[in-house]
């Protein structure tokens, strides 16, 4: 096998709050594929930092009374913390507030611009006086201009759904002092993306770097107006990489007092991270970011994709680096079908869960959901510990359990026994999981694993060892059976090392052998000693995601009679009018998959979908979720479709149908989840 330079990175957490169970997802995502990479031989990489600058960091040092410098240094030192603990381990980890990083943004910098791809703008904001800063869409409240709805937030009324600009908000007032904010108008510097259109039309939709459901979504950005015969193809908006003061990041060295937006430093920070690396291991910088030669592999979350699919793989063209081989993008977490909640207790951060419960049950738990495309996971609680115990106890450790003991005294047998081939058949189950590992298909490859478990079990089972032992004459046939089942035993934790490294190791002080290569999967172990067996995983205790919610829970700071979590009636709705049960019946609800979505232009509230019945069956339906969902965030999931809706034409097209969701409206819809395995076009009952 050709050894592969691969250099591998996750999306850098933010420094302004600490790690929770759904950042987990893409760094235990990531963290297998690596180990899965290093086990096959493979050099591979894997860099990541803090990302530490921007408003949001600069007004909690404020309200902390302490500088942004030492409030990043305490949140990496935490950051570091909870990713060790779930055995997230990192080549590099870094920051965005390196000298490294400020050297590489200047050379970025200077190659746009040299490029021609810089221009001025000037830019209406908000500005606090007495924070003297300029106010983000959140940090404003004031009375909503269109239903005259007081204390609304800056870019939306939660009660008219009604969208608009911080400016025209009635008697704005910062949230941050209380002041009234000031209309201020600054210069801002801005990448024109629309002449590398070419470009990023053939490198999004090229089918090698990004999932079909991806490129698919980005296709909207590029393809032709329609109806519109001057403008033929729709023109890449021009993005704001610089902000005014106070702000805190690096200065933009030719537009003194403007710094560089944290979207723009941010990922430049992998190249730092890689930097930092290489002047540590005596690398050489080029052979990572300048050399065809060498893969690179992004893994982030859905929110992040046009960032990462438009804007990043720009500039790195123009600066003259490597271009990402492949962005891995995963969906969201939610718990119990819902997003996580504080008030609910779902909302755990990592070191609350490495209170009470083994990470390397998350690790399984999240690898045995983990597909290549964009869904969403769920986390049922009460299937979290019965697949741990099903599957890591039930079936991996309790071959171990059941066979070392009977082991141990006289290790294993010095010629590997007949063993009805099962060992040959999971030697040659190492490529189909390999592929999926590879193509981030861990479900898939945990399935398969299970399988070889199963084989194992049934193995022991059949040749009824307890029985062996109590006839001393049988002692070499019992050694044998019990060299057997812990090959095959050894054999399934090869394969899981790169979600259970803690069991891998463990493994290799049983066995006297340590898991170094994925192909220690194709030879047995035979006249090696077994150690004394030592408690591998325990069960779940439930009591624990007990006390793990219970201290993840966070009183409510309002509990409005009319709130949506209060038992008590919304007086002021009163029921709609009575259909009878044929009418309900009529209704056909469908799966359906979004494979486009894109913001209406001049809407206040819709997002145009296209949705996949199946086949060439697709809809057109517009839906009021704009305030809740960012259109780059539906692309690829499956939600819940009145697929029989009579068609209705809108000022801004036909909606051919209608998604389910539920809430008070605003940013507090969520939409209906199909359950596990639902199918595209499957009818829901």
């Amino acid at each position: 096998m050709t050894q592969r330079r691969i250099l591998v990175t996750a999306a850098l957490p933010y420094a302004n709050g600490p790690i929770h169970i759904g950042h987990l997802v893409e760094y235990i995502q990531t963290d297998i594929w690596v180990r899965f990479q290093k086990l096959r031989g493979h050099r591979c990489v894997f860099v990541c930092a803090d990302d530490t600058h921007g408003t949001a960091i600069m007004i909690r040092a404020r309200q902390e009374n302490r500088s942004e410098v030492e409030l990043i240094a305490e949140m990496q030192q935490r950051h570091e913390a909870d990713f060790a603990g779930f055995d997230i381990q990192f080549d590099n980890y870094g920051s965005t507030n390196s000298e490294e990083n400020r050297r590489l943004c200047g050379e970025i910098w200077a190659a746009v611009t040299k490029a021609g791809l810089v221009v001025d703008e000037d830019v209406e904001q908000l500005y606090d006086p007495e924070a003297q800063t300029s106010l983000a869409d959140r940090f404003v409240r004031g009375t909503c201009p269109c239903c005259k709805t007081p204390e609304q937030y800056g870019d939306h009324c939660e009660k008219c759904l009604h969208t608009y600009s911080p400016t025209e908000l009635i008697d704005p007032k910062s949230t941050l002092t209380g002041a009234v904010p000031e209309v201020r108008t600054s210069a801002h510097k801005f990448i024109e993306l629309e002449q590398l259109h070419d470009f990023l039309d053939q490198w999004t939709q090229s089918g090698e770097h990004l999932q079909t459901e991806v490129a698919n979504y980005l296709k909207g950005h590029f393809l032709g107006a329609e109806g519109d015969k001057e403008n033929p193809r729709k023109v890449l908006r021009n993005w704001d990489v610089t902000r005014p003061p106070d702000y805190f990041g690096f200065e933009v060295p030719d537009f003194p007092g403007n710094y560089w937006y944290v979207w723009f430093d941010a990922p430049i920070g992998y190249l730092a991270s890689t930097k930092q690396w290489c002047d540590r291991h005596g690398e050489d910088f080029d052979q990572w970011w300048r050399n065809d030669a060498t893969e690179v592999h992004h893994f982030i979350g859905k929110d992040i994709t046009y960032f990462h699919t438009l804007f990043w793989p720009g500039m790195l063209k123009s600066a003259g680096y490597n271009l990402p081989t492949k962005v891995h993008i995963h969906g969201f977490l939610t718990v119990g079908g819902e997003k996580m909640s504080k008030t609910k207790g779902t909302f755990v951060q990592a070191e609350t869960y490495l209170k009470h419960l083994d990470p390397s049950y998350l690790r399984y738990y999240y690898a045995s959901k983990l597909g290549a495309k964009l869904d969403d996971i769920d986390m049922n609680l009460e299937e979290f510990a019965a697949k741990v115990d099903s599957d890591l106890v039930g079936k991996v450790v309790n071959i171990a359990s059941r066979s070392a003991k009977f082991a141990q005294p006289s290790g294993l047998s010095k010629t590997y026994p007949e063993d009805e081939g099962l060992f040959a058949h999971a030697a040659g189950q190492g490529a189909d999981i390999a592929v999926a590992y590879e193509q981030c298909e861990y479900n898939k490859a945990m399935r398969l694993i299970m399988e070889l478990a199963a084989n194992a079990n049934k193995y022991w089972d059949a040749k009824q060892p307890w029985l062996l032992r109590k006839d001393p004459e049988r002692a070499a046939e019992l050694q044998d059976v019990c060299t057997v089942a812990l090959n095959l035993y050894r054999q399934v934790v090869v394969y899981l090392a790169p979600v259970l490294p803690r069991l891998a190791q463990q493994t290799g002080e049983l066995l006297s052998s340590q898991i170094t290569h994925w192909d220690d999967a194709q030879t047995p172990l035979v006249g090696v000693a077994v150690a004394p067996f030592k408690h591998l995983l325990q069960r779940v205790n439930t009591k624990d995601i007990a006390a793990m919610t219970e201290e993840s829970k966070e009183a409510p700071t309002t509990t409005p009679a009319s709130s949506a979590d209060s038992d008590q009636p919304l007086l002021d709705e009163p029921l709609a009018e009575e259909c009878s049960f044929d009418d309900f019946m009529k209704v056909d609800l469908r799966v359906a998959r979004v494979v486009n979505a894109e913001e209406v232009p001049d809407a206040r509230k819709l997002v145009k979908l296209t949705l996949s019945l199946g086949g060439d069956n697709q809809r057109t339906v517009f839906a009021g979720i704009k305030a809740a969902y960012q259109p780059e965030e539906l692309v690829g999931r499956l939600v819940v479709m009145v697929a029989n809706l009579a068609p209705r034409q809108m000022k801004f097209g036909l909606s051919e149908g209608m998604i389910i969701a539920t809430g008070p409206g605003g940013k507090d819809v969520v939409l209906l989840q199909p359950g596990e395995g639902a199918q595209v076009g499957q009818r829901v009952h």
